[in-house]
């Protein structure tokens, strides 16, 4: 656990709750990383993990990452995630959804969650039961986050192969992890004509793509040795350890996977061998931008032409970042900083009502 503690006062978390409700099977931690911007948002995933120091810790990184995120997009809200430790396949339950949806309505409002790996939206309704401070379940979700996020990650790569000096069409990318983006990005790569290679620890999930799109399965531990352009990480996070780097035969990384790096000295080894990473929290942020639709602000048309802006985004960054001389993620960093700063500035000189 004192790890967990050093890691949250490292990262600056605001606030850290450890959930548990035995009767309904939860053990859930709910991060809430910074609320410069507003109230925090992130989602809540569901996954079975060694130590429930794990699980702390995993919350902790991914609050930090969509504080990032959400500050990137220009979005008035903080950082925040959720994770109940326990495996969704065997342990997910109507009661212990319930309990998780209690906790987050005594939170009265200050952090509003959604769905992440091992939880969809049939999961979100129910948890929705309990509190309103929810969203993409089936009653409010006129989009979906998960496709949002895929339309994102594809015009980053759309962006990123052009620096390579090819269309996207002319590339083969590596993709791993099939679940609820990885899937839905298989489908849009193969439908511009990208050679497919994918794999994912589910068997099942990977016959379906190859199946659907013609792409080749490898093996999950085979991926990070196959020749491509892009390697997309679609599943956990830290996964591209200094180890892993060594292994890639790609000339680009481009995911949907938050923190897939497995600290930023594997980035700086990454841009010092030429090899581009596409920041994750730049990339990956459609699912964070569907808020702008569910609350109303944008409408379906206006929110696809804002999650496609991502490629400009990116595009404007990777340039910065060349005239700086700095690896992208470290120039993105820098964007999020300030613009912290600005905010937290803005609201020390404001004169109260």
């Amino acid at each position: 656990m004192s790890d967990a503690v050093a890691l949250a006062r490292e990262l600056g978390h605001e606030r850290v709750l450890i959930v548990q409700e035995p009767a309904a099977g939860l053990q859930a931690v709910i991060a809430l990383h910074d609320t410069t911007l507003g109230h925090a948002i992130g989602g809540t995933r569901m996954r079975s993990y060694p130590a429930f120091e794990d699980a702390m810790e995993d919350a902790l990184r991914l609050s930090h990452a969509m504080t990032a995120k959400a500050a990137f997009a220009g979005m008035p809200c903080g950082g925040g995630k959720a994770v109940i430790d326990g495996d969704p396949l065997r342990e997910k339950t109507p009661e212990l959804l319930l309990a998780f949806g209690r906790a987050v309505d005594e939170l009265g409002g200050r952090f509003f969650t959604g769905g992440d790996m091992g939880i969809d939206a049939a999961d979100l309704a129910i948890m929705g039961r309990a509190t309103s401070h929810i969203g993409h379940t089936p009653a409010t979700a006129g989009v979906d986050a998960s496709d949002l996020t895929a339309i994102g990650v594809l015009a980053a790569m759309e962006v990123v192969a052009g620096r390579l000096g090819k269309p996207l069409a002319s590339c083969t990318v590596a993709l791993q992890g099939l679940g609820e983006v990885g899937g839905r990005l298989a489908e849009k790569l193969a439908g511009k004509g990208v050679s497919l290679i994918v794999t994912d620890t589910v068997r099942g999930r990977s016959d379906a793509v190859v199946r659907a799109t013609g792409a080749r399965a490898v093996a999950p531990d085979e991926i990070f040795d196959v020749e491509c352009d892009l390697f997309s990480p679609c599943a956990a996070g830290e996964i591209v350890t200094a180890g892993v780097a060594g292994q890639l035969r790609c000339r680009a990384i481009v995911g949907a996977a938050n923190n897939p790096l497995a600290s930023p000295e594997v980035g700086e080894d990454l841009h010092r061998r030429g090899l581009l990473y596409a920041p994750d929290f730049v990339v990956n942020a459609g699912g964070l931008l569907s808020v702008l639709f569910e609350t109303g602000v944008l409408d379906e048309t206006g929110i696809v032409r804002r999650v496609e802006r991502i490629g400009a985004d990116l595009a404007e960054l990777l340039g910065r970042a060349e005239r700086e001389g700095s690896a992208p993620f470290r120039v993105a960093e820098r964007i999020v900083a300030e613009r912290l700063a600005a905010a937290r500035a803005a609201s020390r000189t404001a004169t109260p009502a």
